[in-house]
């Protein structure tokens, strides 16, 4: 008897195996032929490209309030170099609100929480600091670098950019 139930449990599986296999093929031709039937002759559709999900996207209000409050948009932190530097970037919308910024008197830090670890911008001999401090200009685009020795800030994670009294949290490292 214990025979039987495994022979026909065998089966079973096996019927079900192949129906999950072969029905999705068939039931996707079937839809394909009725939305290529509904397009008209002579008019041909657009390829469908799948759309990314964009998790660096920064909330519409958070925007409005750096806009608002430091005249600056599209923050964002990326990693360069192979990981061993992380890069802000920033526009300039209002240069007298965002002079502090590129204030050369404000260290500016990057915290990874998550990693435990606070970045700084390094400062080489001939070059100097890594980051632009010129006075800002409305509609140019501003950068710094953080050394990331040992790659602890990897992409994905979330960080927060302080510089002076600016703090910008929640920054998703690309």
């Amino acid at each position: 008897m214990s025979s039987k139930l495994v022979v026909n449990t065998k089966l079973l599986l096996t019927a079900v195996l192949a129906s999950v296999i072969a029905f999705p093929p068939a039931q996707a031709q079937s839809v394909q032929a009725n939305k290529s039937s509904a397009v008209p002759a002579g008019k041909a559709r657009a390829p469908v490209v799948p759309q990314r999900y964009r998790q660096n996207r920064m909330p519409p209000k958070a925007r409005q309030y750096y806009a608002v409050m430091w005249g600056v948009d599209s923050l964002a932190v990326k990693s360069v170099e192979s990981g061993e530097i992380i890069r802000f970037t920033y526009r300039v919308l209002d240069a007298a609100k965002a002079k502090v910024l590129n204030d050369k008197k404000n260290e500016p830090s990057l915290i990874d929480p998550g990693a435990g670890v606070k970045l700084v911008v390094p400062s080489l001999e001939k070059v100097g600091k890594l980051r632009q401090s010129s006075t800002p200009e409305a509609g140019k685009v501003y950068w710094m670098a953080f050394s990331n020795k040992g790659r602890y800030v990897k992409p994905g994670h979330r960080v927060s950019v302080e510089i002076g009294p600016f703090r910008a949290d929640g920054l998703i490292v690309q």
